[in-house]
């Protein structure tokens, strides 16, 4: 290869790989690639934990508008005499006091204020209260105050994708539009109504005027307040699903906190195993100390001991299906212990008794009977009775 054809190759891998650096591969990523599982419960509830629930603005925006203006009307008359006190205060006072040097006017104006805005300002409070608990419930957590100093890292690509160019942003362009269109028509429709009225109002003494303006006015907060709380509805329903779309899971994170939550499915049924073979093991060995085994005969085997000094009723030491019985059999004939085929027998102890329990009541009749029939085959029958 020719001098120039190795400089031409060399020149653009450098630009290749100066490209390389330049460019974000997070362009190339598939967003929420693999997230096909629904969330855990132990994922909701730490997402819950550091503040991430879905909620509606429009909800406690309305109950926060609603409520303040229904005390407002309430208590419109107790306002009234408060600000007629204040301006007669003022105006009797203004010249009999030096504003300049007297503090009384300052703290008269904070008395009126207090009396005239602490009533709706404790309202519209509840008010925020009750609609975030109606819609996360009782939950303060400080992770969600917490300060981020990564949020601060402008990240404008993300940024527009997210404000402009996704359902979420679509969703709430449009539910804006349906609100100003909604409250709008309802306005025009309630001047159109009152309009000779409104046309009139310089004919009418200015407190009547004053009155009836303010009582469209009024009016119309009530009701912007209600088609608000309406349209918090079908706001929190998108909210929900886009907050449950967000703590999607792949089948890689839903099996690893299954493994954190329950443990590793292999390692608990290696336990299991080592469990029944020490459980067998002990079981096995107090075969030989029996007197009589009682078989299915090939699938069920159980073990009975008795011994008319030390026991209430006859005692299963041990028993085992499929091949622990074959096994319990094997041991059984090594040691010369009786073998006895009684199907129900051997399938109601297995299933009844457990090993070192006592046997039912109701089989002791029958047991008895196996067990003298092999003491008397034994030659054991006149020292056990």
């Amino acid at each position: 290869m020719s001098d120039l054809a190795l400089r031409i190759r060399f020149l653009r891998s450098h630009e290749y790989e100066s490209l390389l650096r330049h460019m974000d591969l997070q362009w190339f990523a598939a967003e929420e690639e693999g997230r096909t599982e629904d969330p855990t419960e132990q994922k909701k509830k730490k997402a819950r934990e550091d503040g991430k629930v879905a909620k509606t603005a429009e909800l406690t925006a309305s109950l926060v508008m609603l409520f303040p203006l229904v005390t407002i009307g309430t208590l419109a008359g107790y306002m009234i005499t408060q600000l007629s006190q204040m301006i007669n205060y003022y105006i009797t006072s203004s010249t009999m006091i030096d504003i300049a040097t007297d503090t009384v006017p300052y703290r008269a104006f904070i008395s009126y204020f207090i009396k005239l805005t602490l009533p709706v300002f404790a309202i519209a409070f509840i008010s925020a209260f009750i609609g975030n608990v109606l819609q996360v419930g009782l939950k303060f957590t400080p992770k969600a105050i917490k300060p981020d100093f990564k949020k601060i890292k402008p990240d404008i690509i993300n940024w527009a994708k997210k404000s402009l160019f996704s359902l979420e942003a679509f969703f709430n362009f449009s539910k804006s539009i349906i609100k100003i269109a909604i409250i709008g028509v309802v306005a025009y429709l309630d001047i159109r109504k009152n309009g000779p009225q409104l046309a009139n109002l310089s004919q009418i003494p200015l407190g009547e005027s004053f009155s009836f303006v303010a009582g469209i006015a009024f009016g119309l907060a009530v009701k912007a307040a209600l088609i608000l709380m309406s349209l918090s509805l079908p706001d929190y329903l998108f909210q929900r699903k886009q907050h449950l779309d967000s703590l999607k899971m792949t089948k890689h994170e839903v099996k690893e906190e299954h493994k954190q939550m329950e443990g590793d499915p292999l390692v608990k049924s290696r336990l299991r195993q080592r469990m029944q073979e020490i459980l067998t093991a002990n079981m096995i060995q107090n075969v030989p100390e029996a007197d009589v085994i009682v078989t299915n005969p090939t699938h069920f085997a159980v073990a009975l001991e008795w011994n008319n000094e030390t026991m209430v009723a006859p005692t299963v030491t041990a028993k085992g299906q499929d091949n622990i019985a074959f096994r319990i059999r094997d041991i059984a004939k090594e040691n010369n212990i009786p073998v006895i085929e009684n199907k129900p027998l051997a399938r109601g102890l297995y299933a009844a008794v457990e090993i070192g329990e006592m046997i039912p009541e109701e089989y002791w009749d029958i047991v008895s009977r196996v067990l003298a029939e092999v003491y008397r085959i034994s030659g054991k029958l006149n020292d056990e009775l």
